[in-house]
This record gives structure tokens, C-alpha cells and sequence, in this order.
């Protein structure tokens, strides 16, 4: 049976604290209060080896149905500590149960909802807690809770997409590379072995093959000496920023790629930008967090003077454009936003916009990528068949001589 710590007040006014046995959470409160304790702050007691099992990850698939099932909660007019309690008890993660109750013990403290998931930095984005800490002072919380669960609703999908686009390639290369590995270990060798018996030549495509896989044979230690160096390299490289810089600069200007990212982070910093000028964040703050929420350096690094033009008067859009990272329409779109006075309305019409042509790019890349895989591993289990059929040509022939 799990184990509670508890903190309380006994009748007398005296602090107490210790442990109880119970089934939930909520069974161990009524215990202590039949105990005549008062003022209780009760959590779940795990050991280390609990801890390392259960783990402290929360994923983001979480995060989205527990801003979804709060917001509904607060719409049916329940207080924020009743609708956290809640959640906590019936949750099935024991990750989010402990979460739970952890900000549930904030908010008994007095502490408000935006300072209990400042705890979770991990698990609650600088931009997500931004917007909740501004929903606070404008009384909007179910409202923007449930537009944050719809926007990591459609962030979650986007990387679903790229990642059911990229299995069926991956698939292929795998089945041809074990394919290609199975026949040049072990059916070519006893090709090579029977032709030097008969002591005549193996046909040149097969030969190439067994030089290929006897190279592969006898440096192997070198080759994955070279990958663990590139790697190794990498690594170090990529520790500093000049190295993330160049990657990601690299990215950007790959074909096709490139212009799948680039649309992935315009998709993304107006979505966020939206969420947060919707909930009453000012525009330098918003842009603050909708630029560190790309994680890419370049965007970063040239976006970070779009704030300083803006306070000198010289908009959004403008300076957006100059750091030649957002398309023409999107600067437009962001334009009319700042001449009508509806910026939040606007910046979410253009996530939508390149949300749609986020799509079309993913589905331009993958129509790419699948028949390069298919023709490169094609080729390959190709070469691998005409180096067995004209072995088998040799066989023949050795036999009608």
C-alpha cells in the first residue's frame, strides 16, 4: 500500500508531520482528518527505486490534455485548486499525479498557478507559462488554457506527420541494407569458394562485390574508428554556438528542407505569437519567448533586433521583412494586422496559413525522398543480383566447358 508524508496542525495548534498508509491520496487526507489534524499538505512518498521506474517525464501528449481538461474545469465553474486536486487523483501517470499534487500544495500555500509551474520548467515551455501568468491578471485562464492545449495539439500533429512521412523510406533502406548485408556475407562467399575450386574467374561485378565486402571485412575497426571520431567531432563542435549557428544556417539552405523549416518556425512563432498577444502579453515580451521557442540560431540571432525597431516606431512587419526569414506573404498578413489594430487575429490567421503550407511542404519532401531511397537502394540490391546471376552465368559455363 503506497505511503503519504504529511504536514499538519493538531488541535492544540502544534505542527506535526510523519507518514500514512493508504490507498490514494485522498483516503490518507480523510484518515488524518479523522486524526483531528488540520491545515494538511499531503504527497505521495516513493522510494528510489519508484522514482527511476516511474520516472519524472511527462510528455507533451500530457501537458496538452491537462491544459484541455483544467480549462474545462474552470468553465464549469470550478476554483483552480478543486480542478487540480481533481486531476491529480484520477490521473493514471504517476509522473502527473505527483506533478499534480506538488502544484496543488503550492496553491494551498497561496502561491499562484503560474508561480506553482514555474517548478516545472521542463515540462511547462517559458512561452506556455508566460501566457498563463498573463491570462492571471486578465481572468482569461480557461480560455487561453484551451488555446494552448489546441496549439500543442496541432504542434504534436505536424511532428507526426514528418515522422509517419520519413517510416516508409526508412523502412525500405532498412529491408534493402539487411538484404544487401545477408547476400554479400553469406551466399557470395560460397560463390568465390566454388569457383576457386573449379579454379577459374569470378565475373568482375562479383568480384567488386566480395573486394567490397573482404574491405569491409578487414576495416572494419577503421571505419567505425572514423564514425566515432566524426561523431566525437561533432559533439564538440556542436557544443558551441558558431557550431549550432552553422547547422542550422546549413539546414535553412538545403533544397526543399530548408523551406520545410523555414515554414515550420514562421508556423511556429505566430502561433505563438498569437497565443500570447491574445492573452495580454505586450508585443516586446511576446517576441521575446516566440523567438526562443524556435531553437534555431539563425532565426534567433536576426530576429533579435526586431524588438529594438519596433519600439522606434517602425512596426512589426517591417523589420520581420528585413530579416529576410519570413516570406512575403507573411509580412503582408502581419501587416494588415498592424493597420487594422487586430495583431492577434492576424498573426493567427498566418499560422494557419503556413500551418496548410507546412503540409503541402511535407508532403512535397516525402514525394521527394521516398523514390531517392527507393532508386539509391534499388540500385544497390541491383548490383548485388547482377553480381549473383552472373556468378551463377560463370557456374555454367565452367560446367559446359
Amino acid at each position: 500500500m503506497p505511503k503519504f508524508a504529511y504536514v499538519g496542525v493538531d488541535l492544540n495548534g502544534q505542527s506535526v508531520k510523519g507518514t500514512q498508509k493508504a490507498a490514494s491520496r485522498g483516503d490518507a487526507e480523510v484518515a488524518l482528518y479523522e486524526q483531528e489534524l488540520r491545515d494538511l499538505r499531503v504527497h505521495e512518498k516513493k522510494s528510489i527505486l519508484q522514482y527511476e521506474i516511474s520516472g519524472p517525464r511527462i510528455k507533451r501528449e500530457e501537458v496538452m490534455h491537462l491544459s484541455r481538461q483544467i480549462a474545462a474545469f474552470l468553465r464549469a465553474g470550478l476554483p483552480i485548486l478543486d480542478a487540480v486536486h481533481a486531476i491529480g487523483a484520477e490521473s493514471e501517470n504517476s509522473s502527473v499525479r505527483r506533478m499534480m499534487h506538488d502544484i496543488e500544495d503550492g496553491l494551498r500555500t497561496g502561491d499562484r498557478f503560474s508561480d506553482t509551474l514555474e517548478r516545472y520548467p521542463k515540462v511547462f515551455p517559458e512561452f506556455y507559462r508566460g501566457i498563463v501568468r498573463s491570462a492571471e491578471l486578465t481572468g482569461e485562464l480557461d480560455t487561453v488554457l484551451a488555446r494552448l492545449a489546441v496549439y500543442i495539439e496541432r504542434d504534436l500533429e505536424a511532428r507526426r506527420k514528418i515522422k509517419s512521412a520519413l517510416i516508409y523510406p526508412i523502412a525500405v533502406a532498412i529491408m534493402s541494407v539487411a538484404t544487401v548485408l545477408v547476400l554479400a556475407i553469406y551466399v557470395l562467399p560460397k560463390f568465390e569458394d566454388f569457383f576457386n575450386d573449379l579454379d577459374a574467374e569470378l565475373p568482375l561485378p562479383t568480384r567488386m562485390l566480395l573486394g567490397f565486402t573482404d574491405f569491409l571485412g578487414n576495416w572494419w575497426w577503421a571505419i567505425l574508428a572514423g564514425i566515432g571520431a566524426w561523431l566525437a567531432i561533432s559533439w564538440l563542435v556542436l557544443r558551441f554556438d558558431r557550431g549550432k549557428y552553422a547547422r542550422d544556417a546549413f539546414l535553412l539552405r538545403v533544397p526543399v528542407l530548408g523551406e520545410t523549416i523555414q515554414y515550420a518556425l514562421v508556423e511556429r512563432f505566430c502561433r505563438v505569437m498569437s497565443s500570447m498577444v491574445g492573452a495580454g502579453v505586450n508585443l516586446p515580451e511576446a517576441i521575446r519567448v516566440a523567438t526562443d521557442s524556435l531553437r534555431n540560431r539563425v532565426f534567433i540571432r536576426r530576429l533579435n533586433g526586431v524588438t529594438e525597431q519596433m519600439l522606434e516606431g517602425q512596426g512589426l512587419a517591417g523589420p520581420l521583412a528585413r530579416t529576410q526569414l519570413f516570406p512575403g506573404t507573411a509580412t503582408s498578413m502581419l501587416r494588415v494586422g498592424e493597420e487594422t489594430g487586430s495583431m492577434d487575429t492576424q498573426l493567427e490567421v498566418t499560422a494557419e496559413y503556413y500551418e496548410d503550407e507546412l503540409d503541402y511542404k511535407i508532403a512535397k519532401l516525402t514525394a521527394l525522398f521516398e523514390p531517392i531511397v527507393i532508386i539509391v537502394m534499388g540500385g544497390i540490391v541491383g548490383f548485388v543480383a547482377v553480381a549473383l546471376v552472373s556468378a551463377m552465368y560463370g557456374i555454367f559455363g565452367q560446367v559446359d566447358i
